[in-house]
C-alpha cells in the first residue's frame, strides 16, 4: 500500500508506517517549524530574561529542566537578546499565520538535554549553557544549524504563496544567526572549555559528529580538522556549512527528530522530554 505523505521525500517518521494514510498540508510543516522556534526562543528568552515563552500571547509550555538566567559578558547580552527577540517575533508570526492550526509550544528542557548531549559527545558531565559565554555559544551551536537545515528542507513542500513567505523570510535569519555563532566559536576557537580542559574547536567538532552520526552524516563543524588527527591550530576555517556546491544541508523532519530528541527519532527525550506537538513528531500520539 503507498502511503502518501508529503513530496520530495518530506514525510511522517517510518513509526507510521503501518497507519491509515492522509496528506501533509503546510499547517503541518508549519507546526513541525513552530516547535523548533519555541525551542530557540525559550533558549534564548531565559538566558536573557530568565523566563520564556508567555503562555497566553505565544502559547509557550512548561519549560522542563532548566532556566534562570545565563551568566554573560555584556557584549554577548546584547547578541542573545537580539536573537531572542527574532525567535520570539518568529514563534508569534508562525502562530498568527497558523491561527486556530497552530499547536502550543511543547514542554523544553534547557537544562539536562545539553549535559545528556555533552556527555554522548565528550564522556564529560556537568555540562551547563548558561555558566559562561562559552557554554552558552556551545549550547546554541547545538540547535541552531538544525534549524536552518530544517526550515530549508520544508519551504519546498509548501504549497500556499503567504505560507512560503513566511518560512522563506525566517529561514534566512537563522542561517544570520547560526553563521553569528559560528563566527564567535571559530574566533575563540583555541580556548579552552573549563574545567574539561578540551579546546572549542574539538567541542565543536565532537558536537558536530554526533548531529552528523545521528542525522545521516549531514553536519559540519567550524573548522577543516587535518588528516590524521589533531593539530595545534586547525588551518582552515569552515564557517559555513555546506554540501561542497555551496548549498546548504537539508534535513528530513526524521533527521531533526533524531537530533533534538537526543538520538532516537520515534522516542521523545533530548529537548523535547515529552515530544514535539503536531502531527510531525515520531510517535501516533497527536496524529
Amino acid at each position: 500500500m503507498a502511503y502518501k505523505f508529503a513530496l520530495l521525500g518530506f514525510c511522517i517518521l517510518s513509526s507510521l508506517a503501518a497507519s491509515p494514510a492522509w496528506a501533509i498540508t503546510d499547517a503541518d510543516i508549519m507546526n513541525f517549524a513552530l516547535n523548533l522556534e519555541c525551542l530557540e526562543a525559550t533558549y534564548y528568552s531565559t538566558a536573557v530574561n530568565g523566563y520564556g515563552l508567555n503562555a497566553t500571547s505565544l502559547g509557550g509550555g512548561p519549560q522542563g529542566v532548566g532556566g534562570g538566567k545565563a551568566s554573560l559578558s555584556p557584549d554577548l547580552i546584547k547578541i542573545a537578546t537580539e536573537v531572542a527577540n527574532d525567535e520570539i517575533d518568529h514563534v508569534g508570526d508562525l502562530r498568527a499565520q497558523l491561527g486556530a492550526a497552530a499547536v502550543p509550544c511543547p514542554a523544553i528542557d534547557i537544562g539536562s538535554s545539553f549535559e545528556a548531549i555533552a556527555n554522548k559527545a565528550l564522556g564529560i558531565t556537568g555540562f551547563y549553557p548558561y555558566n559562561s559565554d562559552i557554554n552558552f555559544l556551545l549550547g546554541a551551536f547545538l540547535f541552531e544549524d538544525v534549524g536552518v537545515t530544517a526550515f530549508y528542507g520544508a519551504v519546498p513542500q509548501i504549497t500556499q504563496k503567504d505560507n512560503l513567505q513566511l518560512l522563506a523570510g525566517i529561514l534566512p535569519v537563522e542561517a544570520y544567526h547560526a553563521a553569528i555563532l559560528r563566527t564567535l566559536l571559530y574566533n575563540r576557537g583555541l580556548e579552552i572549555v573549563q574545567p574539561y580542559n578540551i579546546r572549542v574547536f574539538d567541542f565543536v567538532q565532537a558536537l558536530s559528529n554526533l548531529r552528523g552520526k545521528v542525522g545521516n552524516g549531514k553536519d559540519q563543524g567550524i573548522v577543516t580538522p587535518p588528516a590524521g588527527g589533531q593539530s595545534t591550530q586547525y588551518p582552515f576555517a569552515n564557517l559555513i556549512p555546506q554540501d561542497g556546491k555551496g548549498i546548504v544541508f537539508q534535513r528530513t523532519p526524521d533527521e531533526v527528530l533524531a537530533i533534538v530528541y537526543g538520538g532516537n527519532s520515534t522516542q521523545p527525550g533530548g529537548f523535547y522530554p515529552k515530544g514535539m506537538t503536531g502531527i510531525i513528531n515520531g510517535t501516533l500520539s497527536s496524529a
